[in-house]
């Protein structure tokens, strides 16, 4: 695979920060941002290279955060083995939800997602594991393999970067593929994709079950870093984050989402003291940034200097 020199280049200064962070900010708030990130170029797989808006990645994203939890804290797995739990409740539930979602193209497929996915909601409110409005509290971080101690916030850093820089390795390499340029074939022009013989519902809902499987990760490694899984995790505001975090960063870039996650995450750190009016800010911020850069910030860089990103 040939990759271009800009988006080496920038890799290596993505490496780079995440090594350097940990030094200069506080771990947590980075791991933070490497679960979001991680979120958002999932989300981005969909959006970006397919052409599909979907509003209910929440579902994978906090169900896969309640089962983590749920298996770290109740069933004793090591923290490999709960976000492993997690992440195949999710992707079993793309599955579910995607070969339903695929059938419907627009706004009926963005409404759909939307609907099954609030009542994953309304199943997480009720169901006896999730502790309702309490969510699951106290969730150990365990030993990974049963060797290394969880419980040092520098030691889950290295191990929530290997996850991220691993995940973001893989998503690259999806849309780089021979079946992420079908993918892209799809989002351009999806007739003319089915003239060539394509089976175009098929792509469409691996696409789909990859990106849901991804977010799962995203949940279960966020569960365990905060120890903690509640309703706001699968909850329809939480679609809106990768939204968001995709549209601030660049759709249909590859490091736009890490920077989009990187600038909300920071935002909102930054305004929490604001209390409730940290949404109104953090909408007029998000206004001037759409208006200022349409593509993104990526989008913008890339279009800018024509180097793909």
């Amino acid at each position: 695979m040939n990759v271009p020199a800009s988006q080496r280049i920038a890799f290596v200064v993505m490496l780079a920060m995440i090594a350097v962070s940990p030094f200069v900010l506080y771990p947590v708030f980075l791991m933070k941002v490497l679960c979001f990130a991680l979120f958002a170029a999932a989300f981005n797989l969909l959006i970006g290279f397919v052409g599909l808006l979907s509003f209910g990645h929440a579902a994978y994203f906090g169900m896969s955060s309640y089962v983590s939890a749920h298996a770290a804290k109740v069933w004793g797995f090591t923290p490999e083995l709960a976000i492993l739990a997690g992440t195949a409740v999710a992707t079993l539930l793309g599955i579910a939800i995607g070969w339903i979602a695929i059938r419907r193209q627009g706004i009926y497929f963005a409404m759909i997602t939307l609907a099954l996915a609030q009542m994953v909601f309304f199943f997480c409110l009720q169901a006896p594991f999730t502790g309702g409005e309490d969510g699951i509290q106290a969730v150990p971080r365990g030993r990974l393999f049963g060797v290394l101690d969880l419980a040092n916030d520098m030691a889950l850093y290295w191990v929530v970067a290997a996850i991220f820089i691993a995940g973001f390795l893989f998503l690259y390499r999806v849309v780089h593929s021979p079946f992420g340029q079908v993918l892209k074939a799809i989002r351009e022009n999806e007739p003319r994709a089915i003239s060539l013989g394509y089976r175009v519902d098929d792509y469409k809902l691996i696409a789909f079950v990859i990106s849901a499987a991804m977010t799962g990760v995203a949940g279960g490694t966020k569960a365990i870093v905060f120890q903690l899984a509640t309703l706001t995790d699968v909850n329809w505001p939480m679609s809106g984050e990768a939204v968001l975090m995709t549209l601030v960063g660049g759709i249909g870039t590859i490091f736009g989402p890490p920077v989009g996650a990187l600038v909300i995450i920071a935002m909102q750190n930054e305004l929490a003291q604001l209390g409730a009016w940290v949404t109104v800010v953090q909408g007029v911020i998000f206004v001037a940034c759409v208006l200022a850069f349409r593509k993104g910030i990526i989008g913008e860089i890339q279009a800018k200097f024509g180097k793909p990103l």
